[in-house]
């Protein structure tokens, strides 16, 4: 298993050279799957507990390197390096920076034309942190982890005043857990892990499944972050840190239907579009 996911790491490295360890990491973890027999350890209606187990025996599943690799017409990946200021200092007291914003450059007309049809959005948050030097360790004030950071996705009943409100600084210094069923996220039950599993450790990936035209109306997501050492100890002068983080983002049509969600995305981005020309090797 160690040599499948270096030889992996490997391929990721070698196609895109300016990707972070931050980003390899996640590509991995992202283009992992949970097999047929994997989930069926799991029972008809499985509870949190069943996926945890879940987690506990397979982690995110098998390692698959063209689902890490590559895109296709339909199942297109978004790639995001970026970096946050997780803390900030408020008078004399360490509170929760700002958050990030993304806008998904989702293909809304693309979506709409098959609005029944299942489509799955498959996001995937990694960093590193720095651990705690303390002798105390993880189960005092002073926690194992530097900093921590959640992702949130708009909902798709959602306005766009009720997702700030939802991941708004106030609730989350309040609620350091950045657990989105207890800020009432009205998609929760599309989730498979849900926000709680889904939030430990320093990389956490989870797959939303709905309809097209649900997923056409999930047009954010925001990265934030929660509490960590940094913020605990302010004598380690840390809450003025950057902290890089990657975030990668699927969309994929699950029926088969004959679509394109690929390239409306890639013209939305301008992305180049390479012709493998016979006898050329470009």
């Amino acid at each position: 298993a160690a040599a499948d996911v270096a030889r992996i790491c490997g391929h990721l490295g070698h196609h895109y050279a300016d990707y972070w360890p931050e980003t390899i990491r996640a590509l991995v973890v992202h283009g992992a799957r949970h097999t047929s027999a994997m989930r069926g350890t799991l029972p008809i209606v499985p509870l949190k507990k069943d996926k945890e187990n879940l987690l506990r025996r397979f982690g995110y599943g098998a390692v698959n390197l063209g689902d890490s690799l590559y895109s296709s017409n339909r199942r297109a990946t978004l790639v995001l390096q970026e970096a946050i200021t997780p803390y900030k200092l408020d008078g004399g007291d360490i509170k929760l920076g700002g958050l990030n914003m993304h806008a998904l450059p989702w293909p809304v007309e693309e979506l709409q034309g098959i609005a029944d049809k299942s489509v799955a959005l498959r996001v995937t948050l990694s960093y590193f942190v720095e651990p705690n030097p303390s002798r105390r360790g993880w189960q005092s004030k002073f926690r194992y982890q530097s900093h921590g950071l959640r992702f949130a996705v708009k909902g798709s009943t959602e306005t766009d005043e009720r997702f700030g409100q939802r991941i708004n600084k106030l609730e989350r210094e309040e609620r350091e857990g950045g657990n989105d069923e207890a800020l009432g996220d009205p998609d929760v039950a599309h989730w498979f892990l849900g926000a709680q599993l889904r939030s430990r450790g320093s990389i956490h990936s989870d797959e939303w499944r709905g309809t097209a035209a649900q997923l056409a109306a999930k047009s954010h997501i925001a990265v934030f972050p929660v509490g960590g050492w940094w913020k605990d100890w302010k004598d380690s002068d840390r809450y003025v840190t950057q902290v890089r983080y990657a975030l990668a983002v699927t969309l994929e049509v699950i029926e088969d239907v004959d679509v394109d969600v690929y390239t409306p995305i890639a013209n939305i981005l301008q992305v180049p579009v390479v012709v493998d020309l016979p006898g050329t090797g470009v």
